[in-house]
């Protein structure tokens, strides 16, 4: 009978939940399972896999062929790296060993990516607090100079205006100033005028 290793999905709507199982390749896909090998939560952070590694290795010594969905997530726990071992002869003390170095080398990678994302999402925080902080500097800074320049335009009219009026009061005394003048001038020239006729009125009194 020709078997696959693949995932059946579980779970609700929006919120999958897979299982990987061991099917008959000739009945359809999400048919009955011969063999429940393990789950596949894909809504944890990180993804959480749990699965049964000696009974993966059952099936496929037997033949079973998977789907390459089951394929990445069996080589991402270290299953096919196993079996290999275990095909090409090793002990279980060898294999034990080497299965050992494997999980550090994996830790070490996940931590790695892990460290890389969060020192990505750090740098990415960082980069928005300096723009906001950038943007409301700017937004100060033009805002004071809009204050600064409200205020020199509002001297100039202050100080255009002053200027205005202290010409006009000077203008003003300057009148004032002349209007005495024409006056006595006009004094002057009546009471010379009449100097003649006083002289002409003594001449006929004698």
């Amino acid at each position: 009978m020709a078997t696959t290793i693949r995932l059946t999905r579980m779970g609700r709507k929006k919120r999958p939940f897979y299982r990987m199982v061991v099917l008959d390749s000739r009945k359809r896909r999400d048919g009955a399972y011969l063999a429940n090998l393990g789950y596949y939560n894909p809504f944890c952070d990180p993804a959480e896999v749990e699965l049964h590694a000696d009974d993966v290795i059952n099936w496929l010594g037997k033949g079973a062929t998977m789907s390459d969905t089951a394929r990445s997530l069996l080589r991402g726990e270290g299953i096919l790296y196993r079996w290999s071992l275990e095909k090409a002869g090793l002990s279980e003390e060898e294999v034990n060993a080497k299965m050992t170095e494997w999980r550090q080398a994996s830790d070490d990678r996940r931590q790695k990516i892990q460290d890389a994302v969060v020192a990505k999402k750090e740098a990415k925080e960082a980069a928005e607090a300096k723009a906001l902080e950038e943007k409301v500097k700017a937004e100060e800074e033009a805002k004071a100079k809009a204050e600064a320049e409200a205020r020199a335009e509002a001297k100039a009219k202050a100080d255009a205006e002053a200027k205005a009026a202290e010409e006009a009061a000077a203008a003003e005394a300057a009148e004032a100033a002349e209007a005495p003048e024409a006056g006595t001038e006009e004094t002057a020239a009546e009471a010379k005028a009449e100097e003649p006729k006083k002289e002409s009125d003594g001449e006929g009194e004698s």
